[in-house]
């Protein structure tokens, strides 16, 4: 039986919070496993809650992606709230005065395991002012969803973002305490950390294997399998074309009016056999994505079919795919050309990526040497995982893609 933080919190340490003034930083995913959301739970036992911090789509997920949230009192038990997603970057970091009238913070948020999910760099931030304030943060841990598998490289100095604040993998393979061990022990975040740690999970288990409730994470994760392959799908954020947001199945989807469905699918083949992708498949598909790019528009693409996850490099099928849509139809295919999570000087892929090399090999012309770009990751994904060894709280060891 996996037991998460929250749960062990309600069941076995109460004494975290009692007789104190507690703020929690949370949002819809923070249930018990017979659903009870953390707020209405410590609510109910009388614990003194005096600010909620509600992250990227809020403490009820009310907002989409890159939509400002506006809440100042949660609508259910009236606490006062205070969002940590707006319109500048500034807004991306709690105050030191939000702090002042409280004696421990609470973290409890679903992760989904990929860097540019903005969950963990909250945390991260969280962290930073509550210790500057003196005041103490405790991690109610969850499950790495995608379990404990390394893919991908580390964010290069001078592209740091919301999507990519901290030195980590793209698919990092810890869980949100063990991330809050890895921000103090070596990105400088320095407070009083406490992880109240899952029970019963080993770092090779999917969430479909924990027994625990699947809540969407934000408003387009609707699935396990959709957070398969995020890790290498939310790269078409930074092109003109939808990643199906709005669908019942972003991130799967992908495509722009005018787009030809066969030869797509065609190139996606292609470009997979080259780098030795395994575990995906691809069919010609139509969509009409409900939000952002092409909004009520009819696209063409293609639809990824996840055959087999215990093979598949979802970071790698992102670069595959990218670079299939831009080869076969390059008058059709841009990037994002408006800033991206508040970054102007920085092309929206190369924030996502780390870094310009793959859009540079890609512009290039030349055919994309996905070898050369694997093993030019091995340093520095080899001195992530020595660094997370010492961090590590679960069974079982960080796994790489071959």
């Amino acid at each position: 039986m996996v037991r998460t933080g929250l749960e062990r919190l309600l069941d076995d340490r109460m004494d975290l919070v009692a007789g104190k003034r507690v703020a929690i930083c949370c949002n819809h995913t923070a249930i018990t496993s017979d659903f009870v959301h953390i707020v209405d739970a410590l609510d109910a036992r009388g614990v003194s809650l005096v600010r909620l911090f509600g992250p990227e789509h809020g403490v009820r997920a009310t907002a989409q992606d890159m939509e400002e949230v506006d809440e100042t009192r949660d609508p259910v038990t009236g606490v006062p709230t205070v969002s940590l997603y707006g319109d500048d970057e500034a807004s991306l970091h709690p105050l030191p005065k939000h702090f002042a009238d409280v004696d421990v913070v609470l973290f409890d948020i679903q992760d989904i395991g990929a860097r540019y999910y903005t969950y963990q760099a909250t945390l991260g931030f969280v962290m930073r002012v509550a210790g500057q304030c003196g005041v103490p943060v405790v991690v109610l841990d969850r499950p790495n969803p995608i379990a404990g598998l390394l893919e991908g490289n580390l964010v290069h100095s001078g592209f740091e973002s919301f999507v990519g604040a901290f030195p980590i993998a793209v698919r990092h393979g810890l869980t949100m305490g063990e991330l809050g061990r890895y921000f103090k022990a070596y990105c400088g975040v320095d407070c009083a950390l406490e992880v109240l740690e899952v029970e019963g999970w080993h770092r090779s288990q999917w969430f479909d294997e924990t027994g625990l409730p699947w809540v969407y994470p934000s408003p387009n994760m609707p699935t396990l399998e959709t957070a398969t392959i995020y890790p290498g799908m939310c790269l078409f954020e930074a092109t003109t074309w939808s990643e199906g947001r709005g669908t019942t199945r972003p991130f799967h989807l992908f495509g722009a009016p005018g787009v030809d469905p066969q030869r797509l699918v065609k190139a996606c083949v292609e470009e997979s056999e080259r780098a030795g992708l395994q575990g995906v498949a691809y069919r010609p598909a139509a969509f009409n994505p409900g939000f952002q790019k092409h909004a009520g528009g009819a696209c063409t693409g293609v639809e990824v079919h996840v055959t087999d996850r215990s093979v598949l490099d979802a970071f790698l099928l992102g670069l595959v795919t990218i670079a299939a849509a831009y080869r076969s139809h390059r008058a059709l295919f841009g990037w994002r050309s408006e800033p991206y999570e508040f970054i102007e000087d920085v092309a929206a892929i190369d924030l996502l990526t780390g870094s310009s090399r793959f859009r540079e090999m890609l512009e290039s012309g030349a055919e994309v040497d996905y070898s050369a770009l694997k093993r030019s990751w091995d340093p520095e994904l080899s001195a992530f995982e020595q660094r997370a060894r010492s961090i590590m709280i679960y069974e079982g060891a960080l796994e790489r893609r071959e």
